[in-house]
């Protein structure tokens, strides 16, 4: 199993237990930068053995409906709430992408989460990075998961 078989498990479990949602792979994965409109994007930095950033990128309207969901709660505008949620998701997944390449947990750091919003923006790695961009679709539309670590 590789290192994105062990993500679409672990976003697969934490959007089941926590969000309440169920989600499935939507398509191929990619290498190159997706072109972000109106979206929210959860960034976890990665530093030690690794080094990379893990994000989560969201359509407003998806982002939305996760954090309802994931709140119990009705929410119809992009608020700190959603900030939260979508932060709150990423720094899920940095832990288990970190548990993933780390047999002992103490070789790499996770920054805390930060989130991106705007009404159209590129994601690209700083240095030269692997990357793999994993597509999903939940009940509110698509969003994708994007690993970058450093060669």
């Amino acid at each position: 199993m590789d290192i994105s078989d062990k993500i679409i498990e672990s976003a697969k479990e934490i959007f089941a237990t926590m969000v309440m949602m169920e989600i499935t792979v939507n398509g191929h994965f990619r290498e190159d930068s997706i072109p972000l409109t109106d979206s929210i994007s959860g960034v976890i930095g990665l530093a030690g053995t690794y080094k990379g950033v893990l994000a989560v990128h969201m359509p407003s309207k998806v982002a939305m409906a996760v954090t309802g969901s994931f709140l119990g709660m009705e929410i119809n505008e992009m608020n700190a709430d959603v900030e939260d949620a979508v932060g709150e998701l990423a720094n899920m997944l940095g832990g288990n992408v970190k548990s993933i390449l780390s047999d002992n947990g103490r070789d790499i750091d996770l920054s805390l989460p930060s989130t991106i919003i705007g009404k159209q923006y590129d994601f690209q790695p700083t240095r030269e990075a692997e990357r793999v961009i994993i597509p999903f679709a939940c009940p509110a539309g698509e969003f994708a998961i994007d690993l970058q670590l450093e060669k």
